[in-house]
């Protein structure tokens, strides 16, 4: 059994010395329960990515269609490199779909008070009910054209 001082100590190297023993099929040596642990929480951040990166997007696209008059191309930006990193995580582990589903009105929700805070205006300006479908909010052709 590999000694547990070690993901205390020097988690990195308890990465390498775990990945090591894993492939040379040394499985009695593994640090079983920090290294069930990990992999645990590699699905937590996922998920929480996925939520980060939603709500962010969420609160551009409210911004870009509730404050027209101060649109700008890096709001523009931050919209196309959200729905990116969306796509790119529902391509990586597409059984994050029915999750993103799950949690799409939760962000808009989220998304909805932080336009209000960031723009100024009121929280009634932004309707209760997301106005963007799920599958808009990532349409990367959705809301604006990549060539204006």
């Amino acid at each position: 059994m590999m000694d547990t001082k070690l993901y205390n100590n020097d988690f990195y190297l308890w990465i390498e010395t775990t990945v090591q023993l894993l492939r040379e099929g040394k499985f009695n040596m593994v640090d079983l329960e920090n290294l069930v642990e990990e992999i645990d929480s590699m699905g937590r951040r996922e998920k929480t990515a996925l939520k980060s990166n939603l709500r962010v997007l969420l609160m551009q696209l409210l911004k870009y269609n509730y404050q027209t008059e101060k649109r700008s191309n890096s709001w523009k930006y931050t919209i196309f490199e959200h729905r990116k990193r969306i796509a790119e995580s529902l391509a990586d582990s597409p059984s994050l779909k029915p999750y993103y589903q799950e949690v799409f009105t939760e962000c808009y929700q989220d998304a909805r008070q932080e336009a209000a805070l960031e723009t100024g205006l009121t929280l009634a300006v932004f309707p209760e009910e997301s106005p963007f479908t799920a599958e808009e909010t990532l349409d990367l052709e959705y809301g604006f054209s990549l060539l204006d």
